[in-house]
């Protein structure tokens, strides 16, 4: 039995089914929504997703207004403007619709709607103590799992750090699953939000916090998303393996919420706040040196997940892992060292100083520190 005690108290319903988004109107009416702010990134609007939800939601007798002003990584002043709209238009309701950005937003604007201030307030863990909106999220990407954690990752204007703001009042009451929404995402975007996922199912399953309970969804996800990641990049139109991701995303985001993350998300977010580099090409370039470094820790663990894929580990579980991880990583054609992407060499002292200050590194199976980082930097650096 896995380590760790756990109070579990399912705070977000999830909805799952392909063309599930047609029921947006009646769990929105279910939850009392009369006035609700759409939060959806630029991107979405383009689908015309974003206009099937108002025409669902108007249909339902529910006043929608939109707000589309925050970029990838969305950032306090881009919050606090949402917040701003959603006090103007008196909305007592929040949808978020898209990919992770859109819903941390979503879950950024309930914090500055409902306690007032600025990000860096609730920087941390229940620190609102207000009542919050009730909210919906809707991911149209198989990514972050972010409808799944009452976590909001929201960019520190000045310095880029990702900072992680919980409260159990803004996770959203229901999640909308809906595979056909993933069907228009880029081949890129694929690659990217997908392999993200694969990451928070291989660290949630040996975190220091881990239980029972992160297990069972951790488990099941790293089975959803190591069968199907190479399938839906070779056959994108592929509704089933769709759905397989989009579900094995949401499982990982349940996990993160009970087991946390470790070392691969610590290294990567130095190299997202100092380079901009995209969130799951420094994850891609990270992970699976992080389970090779790991191993004498975890060789146990990651001999599991490798007998969950149908996969022998008779000899060193966290290197065939790594191996394993690779391979994905080249299908989803990542970069797969820092060099590739620019970063350099002279930088790894400052970048591991950054990432041992980062709060999921402490959660790591194995200890976790500067010297630690430095090593898994220099080791991805020509991979």
């Amino acid at each position: 039995m896995a380590e760790g005690s756990f109070d579990y108290a399912p705070r977000t319903r999830t909805v799952f089914g392909e063309g599930c988004l047609s029921r947006i109107g009646e769990l929105a009416r279910e939850l009392g929504f009369r006035r609700t702010l759409l939060v959806a990134d630029p991107g979405i609007r383009a689908t015309g997703y974003a206009e099937r939800c108002q025409t669902t939601l108007r249909a339902a007798g529910i006043e929608v207004s939109t707000f589309h002003g925050f970029g990838a990584n969305p950032t306090s002043p881009m919050v606090e403007r949402g917040a701003e709209q959603a006090r103007e238009q008196d909305v007592d309701s929040l949808i978020g619709l898209g990919g992770g950005s859109s819903l941390d937003c979503a879950k950024g604007i309930n914090f500055i709607w409902s306690g007032g201030g600025s990000m860096r307030d609730y920087w941390g863990w229940a620190k609102l103590g207000e009542p919050s909106l009730p909210s919906i999220g809707i991911p149209t990407t198989a990514g972050t799992g972010s409808e799944a954690q009452s976590y909001a990752l929201i960019s520190d204007e000045t310095t880029h750090v990702k900072m992680a703001c919980g409260d159990p009042g803004v996770a959203f009451k229901v999640a909308l699953l809906d595979p056909e929404l993933t069907l228009t995402q880029p081949d890129s975007l694929t690659a990217v939000a997908g392999y993200d996922a694969v990451s928070h199912a291989v660290e949630a399953y040996v975190t220091t916090r881990r239980s029972a309970l992160s297990d069972v969804f951790s488990r099941d996800a790293w089975r959803l998303l190591a069968s199907h990641y190479e399938r839906v990049l070779d056959h994108p139109t592929d509704r089933p393996a769709r759905g397989a991701m989009l579900l094995g995303s949401h499982f990982a985001g349940i996990a993160i919420e009970n087991g946390m993350l470790g070392a691969t998300h610590a290294c990567a977010n130095p190299l997202s706040a100092h380079y901009g580099t995209d969130h799951g090409v420094a994850i891609a370039m990270m992970l699976p040196h992080v389970v090779s470094w790991n191993a004498a820790a975890a060789d146990a663990r990651y001999a599991e997940l490798l007998a969950v894929v149908g996969l022998s580990s008779t000899h060193e579980p966290g290197v065939q892992l790594s191996r394993r991880l690779d391979t994905l990583a080249r299908a989803g054609q990542l970069p797969r060292s820092l060099s590739a992407v620019g970063i350099p060499r002279e930088d790894i002292p400052r970048l591991a100083e950054d990432a041992a200050q980062q709060w999921t590194g402490q959660f790591n199976p194995r200890a976790f520190d500067r010297e630690g980082a430095q090593m898994l930097y220099e080791r991805a650096y020509d991979s």
